[in-house]
């Protein structure tokens, strides 16, 4: 499984990418919002740090609009990926820009009807939102094994790209339950190399050293 940072910051990607494990980049409208800088630079940008996918929002609801700003998207660097709302306006504009081989991801997906619709449009990445649907008492990790099972059984190629997701465990289930990729918030992230266990081990390891080269020294 890949695995996704979900932010617009500069300086929290740059140091996640350092670490040789970035894969790609989801934002948002809220995201780069937060940022406060101008859509199309801060992309490209990002697009120079990351050689992987870097999905960016379209903010049109209709087609037309979708299209042009999607179309325009697709230009700002190689690894772009234009994100659409899971809506019947973001499906018309998902099949008619994949057709003309742009990727899409498809986002604010919350059922295994949804997931179909969109990859029937043709959408490169579906994003199944997890947090979302267990703030409302749903289990969206299982959803994310539900639609990785039926793209296997139809043989469907669109990757399942778990989002909105936001703890290590949701982390370990979306990978257990078949997803191609998980994005998550700079926090989590983070939090996924730390084991108090490790850094007990560190320690240890550390203090025995550091006493055996004073044991040894002339």
């Amino acid at each position: 499984m890949q695995l996704f940072l979900d932010t617009a910051n500069l300086d929290e990607i740059t140091e996640i990418a350092a670490w040789g494990v970035l894969d790609g980049i989801t934002t948002n409208p809220s995201l780069v919002s937060k940022e406060k800088r101008d859509f199309k630079k801060l992309v490209k940008d990002i697009c120079k740090i990351v050689s992987g996918p870097v999905s960016a929002e379209v903010v049109s609801e209709d087609v037309e609009g979708m299209l042009r700003e999607g179309r325009d998207i697709a230009t700002w660097a190689e690894n772009v990926v234009v994100k659409c709302p899971l809506t019947p306006n973001g499906l018309a504009a998902t099949s008619k820009l994949s057709k003309d081989g742009i990727k899409v991801n498809v986002t604010l997906c919350f059922s295994v009807n949804q997931a179909l619709l969109a990859a029937r449009a043709g959408a490169y990445f579906i994003s199944p939102f997890v947090g979302r649907l267990d703030d409302i008492n749903e289990d969206g990790c299982a959803l994310v094994e539900q639609i990785a099972e039926m793209y296997h059984i139809q043989s469907i190629e669109t990757r399942v790209l778990a989002a909105s997701v936001r703890t290590p465990p949701h982390v370990h289930r979306v990978a257990l339950a078949g997803a191609d990729c998980a994005t998550m918030p700079y926090k989590v992230f983070k939090q996924l190399v730390h084991h108090p266990l490790t850094d007990q081990g560190m320690e240890k390891f550390l203090a025995d050293w550091k006493q055996a080269q004073a044991a040894v020294a002339p």
